[in-house]
């Protein structure tokens, strides 16, 4: 197990966490390693694309409607011919294949903070 350092309450401060929910989902057949694009609705702050690696424990029609939690304010990343625009948070398993969506544990509304 790697332990990264420690980080000030300022840095943390630095990181945008939302909620959103997944409003599309389809293959990235370019993507190096197995993923899919995403269109996340994020209320007030809008609709993001991004591509995650969550092939392994979702199918694209379970995800359609799923809240998720996501980093927003990190640059647009370039995949292939995509341009993810938020990163959105899971839990790694052992092998790192397999992903677990952070999600809420109640509905809330698009677009707010995790603090």
């Amino acid at each position: 197990m790697i332990i990264k350092p420690e980080i000030s309450w300022t840095d943390f401060e630095k990181i945008d966490i939302r909620c959103g929910t997944i409003i599309s989902a389809n293959d990235f057949e370019k993507a190096r390693n197995p993923s899919y694009q995403l269109e996340i609705d994020f209320g007030e702050l809008g609709i993001k694309k991004s591509s995650a690696q969550i092939t392994t424990l979702y199918k694209k029609e379970d995800l359609i409607g799923k809240q998720i939690l996501a980093v927003v304010n990190f640059p647009k990343k370039q995949i292939a011919n995509f341009f993810s625009e938020c990163l959105v948070l899971g839990v790694y398993g052992e092998n790192k294949s397999e992903v677990t969506l952070l999600t809420t544990s109640l509905p809330t509304k698009n677009g707010l903070q995790v603090g």
